[in-house]
Order: structure tokens, then C-alpha cells, then sequence
């Protein structure tokens, strides 16, 4: 079976490589392909999981003032925050 069309294109791009890095560097470049295509990938999924830090931290804030003895109840993520700073630096 003869290679046609875009199989002569890879064939060629193989051999350009051969010629232009060497075998020395060809594992040198698949790794840093690889990394990139790693970055790439923990980009993408970054950006997916935007919301989760956020409840992370809505819920990092409500159990600080529970330790600290503020009442949670009818209030603002703001206003907590507010009542933390204040007892904190009235501690310190």
C-alpha cells in the first residue's frame, strides 16, 4: 500500500526534524512538548474551577468568626470580614 497525501507530509516533517535537531535532541523536544502541553492543560482546568476557591473562602471566612464567636446569622460576607478585622486588632 503506497503512502498518499497527508502520510508523505508527516514523513517529510519526521525527516526535516531528523535533519534540523538530530536524535540528540529529539527527546530533549518531545519533553518539551510534553511539559507544554501539561501548562496547557492545568491552564484550561484552572479556569474551569474558578468558583471553587471562592467557596473555599466563604467558607474559610463563616468558620473563623465561628471560632471567634461571631454570629453569622443575616450577614453579609462584608460584614463578617469587618467584624473579624475588628476583634482581631481589638486582641491585639
Amino acid at each position: 500500500m503506497a503512502l498518499m497525501g497527508w502520510e508523505w507530509i508527516v514523513v517529510i516533517a519526521i525527516v526535516a526534524v531528523l535533519l534540523l535537531w538530530g536524535p540528540k535532541k529529539l527527546p530533549e523536544l518531545a519533553r518539551s512538548i510534553g511539559e507544554a502541553k501539561r501548562e496547557l492543560k492545568k491552564a484550561s482546568e484552572g479556569e474551569a474551577e474558578t468558583s471553587k476557591p471562592k467557596e473555599e473562602t466563604d467558607d474559610a471566612v463563616i468558620r473563623i468568626a465561628k471560632q471567634l464567636g461571631i454570629s453569622t446569622e443575616s450577614k453579609t460576607k462584608e460584614q463578617i470580614e469587618q467584624e473579624i478585622l475588628q476583634k482581631r486588632s481589638g486582641k491585639k
